[in-house]
């Protein structure tokens, strides 16, 4: 976990012993771990209560000890309160004292830290099967959650509570939480405790499975269409066409009953009119007959504008209630006309954004009457005032549909609120109060969950969704009632196969002809490179700090990449490659290469490629690059087999290459290069990570998770091989992640609604342009609403806000549309000598941008130099690839914003987008007042190996 870099006088406590603690490491000659040793002194536990401070439990038990909890009274971030609670940490050498790599206290064996150097020597980025995992409980929560952000950009909420658990888990934290619950080693508001409260700490239990059958529940569901045409209902003869519409979009998400799917599809286009007026032709269109056949339509690849001869779009806007009235078919002003509860309501918007309309600002204001006081919405249509109670369909379909939009994105906050808080400890929602837990509810929580990042919570539902299970195929409504039901059935299919009413996409005759959606927005990518190269941002013109004093040569590389994209400061980006190529010093003393540990045993494939792909990318000679031959360096780290002590997964993964986008890199260099011969093995290896839907995972070995950065790189990567089974998983890559795209544009990323991930989508999807246009003008109109006034990005939409540096390079160069297997910004010349900087050099920053036009999602920036795309090896179109070596998820030091994975380098001009998925500040308190310059420069940076590969802070792997 990368911690925020601190420099008041709390996050500087202990400072003399960590300089004591260096003196002895450097005198024996060895490398130099960094560490942070806590105070001598925690916070008493009593000044912690419900409300007030922050505690943190971190469980010794894999080593026979107990969990000891500690106090923060005012706490700033995550890390911050580890240390003030009285813990210490050691990071790894590879990665900095800011990757919390083992963790110790003095109530427990004199304050050892563990893993012991016996178990885990911290010479490079442990194992996601064993390390510190990261999680979370809010105030009022009794169950943990994997945590979004890192360590260092985690700020604990009064009365929180926080836990550090060692062993094994995954990029969504579906497994490995801690065995206590949060309300366990709460804080309350009695008496005095003792500053660490040693607890038995409780036995694994056993795993539950979470394993559902979608196939088997697609055919049962495609078994019980009468006719093979369409769902009946025992309450009257004929078709029941909204059941009939809702099995059309699970036979979608499920996406392997296409014959049946088909029919079902016909059947509904050749009856529109009999559901659509049920007045008779001459009445209004029903809202929900044109809601539900318009998400079918949009569910299939079908035109909503033409489904049966109707424009069911216009239908919905045509007719909008203005006032209560029209014998009952309009409860208030805002209802779509005959919408008799609020799921219909909700399918109407989510109908709308499919469609690229924005909802009438009146529809989504009437959520707000439809909210009750605990944030959840009621089951019918009441007015202001009216009796609310919570139903937790109706709340899930609120946050989907309101999620991202102008005017409802405080109700869709407080509804995704009440439905996190409404889970049970089985896993379960009940459907109101009092009530057993129900299939549907649970299904429907499961979606919403999902949408908004929620992993463990989603992982929790789905696993009690999947023993309602028969075996027949159908799910039963609930414990008590078993037997197999449709209704309940089409949730589930929804739920299991990961997917919402807003994200379903499968067309069953195999042709995708998007809908044309409307131009919007796209970024100012001359602020944006203006607040990359701002003297605040990038010290002396040179590279970006991870904390005090030390470059993140990762985030360096990824701003390079940025400007590189837009062309818009060419004298900036000189210098940064200068900075780079002339191997100059940041105030620690260090090189790119001793971030890439080039040379060493401990030498990164990852961090390798993505300096040498920078090097292409400006026009300079990889082979002759910092000092050295960087493709063969590459070739060398090409794994023969698998070998713990080499970091190497199988035979064609790179040497330390513990992610999808550390491979991507490497391909793409090698390829660049012309060493395809070497890249072979490599090619290969990356496309046995593909998983049978298109997508990939983010780690290396691969933990099951499927991740919107990795696809996008992986897909980028695999655009550079000739042949049609490589243009065949880049082919389903896409479509696999232009599924995941969320209402608003964005994409979900570790972060959440990701910057980043947006990003990165934008390049995976610009490989195939002319496809998937509409979704890339939806994110670069997200990436747009992201951006601030000093021209940097969020992180994410929801969560802190703020310009973020690491989040901006991600964008900016995504933006532009440039993929990193082709870009080109030819700089040419040798470096010119670079000052190295000190610890009191005035940072000079970068002339001010010339206002250019904002690149379009078609073209390329035009400033001299000109950015062209240089020919892809193959004859094939080239692809992106966020430099970096790391994913957004589990244990990869620094995977969080763009440059975590590796770096985000620009390529096509295409739309392309960044590599991350979770918070991006780096830094380390550990080295406390700018003294700590003085010491490290006299330990010298021979002694201090912290090549940090993957710049960044990932979620829950607190890199």
């Amino acid at each position: 976990m990368r911690a925020r870099n601190s420099r008041t006088s709390r996050g500087s406590r202990g400072f003399t012993s960590f300089l004591a603690t260096t003196a002895v490491a450097v005198a024996a000659g060895g490398t130099v771990l960094l560490a942070h040793p806590g105070r001598a002194a925690a916070d008493p536990i009593e000044e912690c209560t419900a409300t007030t401070g922050a505690i943190v439990a971190v469980d010794f038990g894999h080593w026979g000890g107990g969990v000891l909890r500690g106090c923060d009274a005012r706490p700033t971030t995550g890390m911050n309160l580890l240390h003030n609670a009285g813990f210490s940490t050691t990071g790894t050498e590879h990665d900095g004292p800011a990757f919390v790599c083992r963790l110790g206290n003095g109530s427990f064996n004199g304050g050892t830290q563990y893993p012991t150097a016996a178990e885990e020597p911290c010479t490079n980025t442990p194992q996601a099967t064993a390390y510190w995992s990261y999680w979370i409980a809010e105030p009022g929560q009794d169950t943990w959650s994997y945590s979004r952000f890192g360590a260092a950009t985690q700020k604990p909420r009064p009365g929180e509570v926080e836990a550090w658990v060692y062993g094994g888990t995954d990029i969504g934290g579906t497994s490995g939480k801690p065995t206590f619950t949060p309300d366990s080693v709460r804080a309350r508001n009695g008496g005095p405790s003792p500053t660490a409260t040693p607890t038995a700490s409780p036995g694994p239990t056993a795993p539950t499975s979470s394993e559902g059958d979608p196939k088997a529940a697609a055919s049962w569901l495609a078994g019980r269409l009468v006719d093979g045409e369409y769902m009946g209902n025992w309450a009257f003869e004929g078709p029941d066409f909204p059941r009939t519409s809702l099995t059309a979009i699970a036979l979608a998400a499920a996406g392997t009953q296409d014959p049946a799917l088909r029919k079902v599809v016909g059947y509904l286009a050749a009856h529109a009119d009999a559901f659509l007026y049920p007045d008779g032709p001459a009445g209004k269109p029903d809202a929900k007959a044109a809601a539900l056949l318009a998400l079918v339509a949009e569910s299939t690849e079908g035109d909503p504008r033409d489904f049966g001869g109707r424009d069911l779009i216009a239908a919905l806007t045509d007719h909008l209630c203005t006032a209560q009235g029209e014998n009952g078919k309009c409860t208030a002003a805002g209802d779509f006309h005959g919408a008799a509860s609020p799921w219909v309501q909700a399918w109407a918007v989510i109908a709308l954004r499919r469609a690229g309309v924005t909802p009438p600002p009146q529809a989504l204001a009437r959520f707000t009457a439809l909210q009750c006081a605990d944030g959840g919405t009621a089951g019918s249509m009441i007015t202001a005032g009216g009796h609310c109670e919570s139903d937790p369909v109706a709340t899930g379909l609120t946050v989907l549909a309101l999620r991202g939009t102008a005017g409802g994105e405080a109700v869709a906050k407080k509804a995704s609120d009440r439905l996190t808080a409404s889970q049970r400890a089985d896993g379960s929602y009940a459907p109101y109060a009092g009530a057993a837990g129900d299939t549907v509810s649970t299904a429907a929580a499961a979606q919403v969950l999902r949408a908004t990042g929620q992993g463990s919570k989603e992982a929790s539902a789905k696993a009690w969704v999947s023993a309602r299970q028969n075996t027949d195929g159908g799910f039963g409504p609930d414990e008590s009632t078993t037997e197999s039901d449709p209704a309940t059935t089409e949730q589930a299919i929804l739920a299991l196969t990961g997917t919402d009413p807003t994200t379903v996409r499968h067309d069953p005759d195999g042709v995708t002809t998007p809908p044309t959606t409307p131009a919007g927005r796209t970024p100012d990518l001359a602020r944006g490179s203006a607040y990359l190269t701002a003297p605040a941002n990038l010290v002396g013109g040179h590279y970006y700090e991870g904390f005090p004093d030390f470059a993140d040569f990762g985030l360096t590389l990824d701003g390079a990449f940025a400007l590189a994209a837009t062309g818009t400061d060419d004298a900036a980006l000189r210098r940064i490659v200068d900075f780079l190529d002339g191997q100059a010093k940041d105030g620690g003393g260090r090189t790119v290469n001793d971030w890439t540990a080039i040379g060493t045993e401990y030498a990164g494939g990852g961090s390798i490629a993505k300096e040498a792909l920078l090097a292409e990318v400006v026009g300079r000679d990889p082979r002759a690059f910092g000092g050295h031959d960087l493709i063969a360096a590459l070739a060398a780290a090409v794994c023969a087999g698998a070998d713990a002590a080499t970091g190497c997964a199988g035979p064609g993964n790179y040497t330390y290459a513990t992610s999808v986008f550390s491979q991507a890199l490497g391909i793409m260099a090698q390829l660049r290069a012309g060493d395809t011969a070497n890249a072979d093995s490599a090619v290969a290896y990356l496309k046995s990570l593909q998983h049978a839907d298109g997508s990939w995972p983010s780690l290396i070995p691969a933990t099951g998770d499927s991740d919107v950065d990795s696809t996008a790189m992986a897909a980028m990567a695999l655009a550079l091989v000739p042949g049609t089974e490589a243009a065949r998983a880049v082919d389903k890559g896409i479509s696999w992640l232009a599924g995941r795209q969320l209402p608003d544009g964005g994409f979900p990323g570790a972060a959440g609604n990701s910057t980043n991930s947006a990003a990165l989508a934008v390049q995976g999807m610009g490989l195939r342009q002319a496809a998937y246009a509409p979704g890339i003008a939806k994110a670069l109109d997200f990436l747009a609403g992201q951006q601030n006034g000093d021209g940097g990005f969020n992180v994410a939409s929801e969560g802190q806000r703020g310009s973020d540096v690491r989040a901006s390079a991600q964008a900016v160069g995504g933006a532009t549309g440039i993929s990193f297997g082709t870009l080109r910004r030819d700089l040419g010349g040798s470096p010119t000598p670079t000052p190295t900087p000190t610890a009191t050099s005035t940072p000079t920053g970068s002339p001010a941008p010339t206002a250019t036009s904002t690149p379009t999602v078609s073209g390329s920036p035009s400033p001299s130099p000109t950015v062209t795309a240089s020919p892809a090896p193959t004859g094939t179109s080239a692809a992106a690839t966020t430099p970096g070596d790391v994913p957004t998820g589990a244990p990869v030091p620094g995977a969080a914003g763009g440059a975590g994975r590796g770096g985000g380098v620009p390529v096509d001009a295409t739309p392309a987008g960044t590599n991350t998925g979770s918070l991006a500040r780096t830094g380390a308190e550990t080295l406390g007042p700018a003294t700590a310059a003085a010491v490290l420069a006299a330990v010298g940076a021979g002694a201090v190996l912290i090549a940090r590969r993957r710049a960044g802070s990932t979620p829950g792997r607190h890199r």
